[in-house]
């Protein structure tokens, strides 16, 4: 992320009108259609603090999406300073908390969303979908994790070979990932996504940022834009599947990356070949076999579907944390912390305390 894009904005206000402008399409539309409000507040306490502290947090998804809208991003850092920090390419927005040596570090950050599920009908193109080439183009490169050449295009090149269409190539990818991957229950978090050394040491292993990473450089290696979204679930699902949504209000630990492949003539379409293995290893009774009916369901809906029991935060890769002294995180789904010691372990609640709340205001109203 080029430090020259961020713009920045004084701390403790909700996101301005200006970043979270209601596309006409969108605003046209009566406000509960479909969609359901939720509040998702994130505490978090530094427990050793060392010299100057400072604090990152992941905003919910900046602008408009037709999946969620966010209406505000409020923040606080009792004790120091605070602001908003945002980068547009990847809809990303920064909480950055600053205390000076002696202060509490403790911050917290309230977004206030709504959701719909989303789906793209592929059995019907739409020839009225433009998109910018310039953003099209930005969903196209590689990144420090996840590279579009050597083994990912051939591993690429040989997944796609005789399909002709972007449908055809997109799905024979997802099917790749939902046939080749596994979910592996000792990944920390929700993974690192590095598909270079999953494909040389064959490795496919892991979770959400892992498989799902996986999809988006192949996608790209094959000439399709493509593009991870990190969130969290904030609700549980309603389709049926205990494994995709959190049983209580404390989603701290329900943090999952999706993806999203832009395909001609029917724009951006969701993905998440990694809750399919989410089902095969954790729906009860747990390690059901890939012609499960469960299985299949699921492997069928979620090429083109997602239930929006989560709440994005980004696209963003290879992270650069304002005012930072250590280097770029690959992804932002975490909050982030540093002292004079350096970053602390995200995953390390005996240095980092963190909690996530989540309460649905409204549900979904035809």
């Amino acid at each position: 992320m080029n430090r020259r894009e961020f713009l920045t904005y004084a701390g403790g206000a909700a996101v301005s009108a200006s970043l979270c402008k209601v596309d006409r399409a969108f605003a046209e539309e009566p406000p509960s259609a479909g969609w359901r409000t939720f509040e998702v507040t994130t505490s978090v306490e530094v427990l050793k603090p060392s010299g100057s502290t400072r604090v990152w947090l992941p905003a919910a998804l900046l602008g408009e999406t037709p999946f969620q809208r966010t209406f505000a991003n409020n923040f606080h850092a009792e004790g120091g300073g605070a602001k908003l920090v945002e980068s547009k390419p990847d809809a990303l927005g920064i909480v950055v908390a600053e205390f000076p040596a002696g202060a509490r570090p403790v911050a917290t950050l309230t977004s206030r969303i709504e959701t719909r599920n989303y789906a793209v009908d592929l059995a019907r193109p739409n020839e009225a979908v433009r998109e910018n080439p310039a953003e099209l183009e930005y969903f196209l490169r590689p990144t420090k994790l996840i590279p579009t050449d050597g083994i990912v295009k051939k591993t690429s090149n040989e997944i796609i070979a005789g399909r002709k269409t972007d449908v055809d190539k997109a799905r024979a990818i997802y099917e790749w990932i939902v046939e080749n991957t596994f979910r592996d229950p000792k990944t920390r978090g929700c993974g690192v996504g590095d598909i270079r050394f999953m494909l040389e040491n064959k490795d496919l292993g892991g979770k959400c940022a892992d498989l799902n990473a996986l999809y988006v450089g192949l996608a790209r290696a094959a000439g399709l834009p493509a593009r991870d979204v990190y969130g969290i679930r904030i609700a549980k699902s309603e389709l049926g599947y205990k494994s995709l949504g959190p049983s209580t209000q404390n989603v701290t630990k329900a943090q999952h990356c999706r993806a999203e492949v832009h395909l001609e003539g029917y724009g951006w379409v969701p993905v998440d070949p990694a809750d399919v293995r989410k089902v095969v290893l954790e729906e009860p009774p747990g390690n059901r076999p890939l012609d499960d009916d469960m299985v299949k369901s699921a492997r069928a809906q979620l090429f083109g579907f997602w239930e929006m029991n989560w709440m994005a935060y980004n696209f963003a890769h290879d992270v650069a944390l304002p005012g930072a002294k250590s280097g770029p995180v690959g992804f932002l789904m975490y909050p982030q912390a540093e002292t004079a010691q350096g970053r602390l372990d995200a995953l390390d609640p005996d240095n980092f305390k963190y909690e996530i709340q989540a309460r649905e205001i409204s549900p979904a109203n035809g």
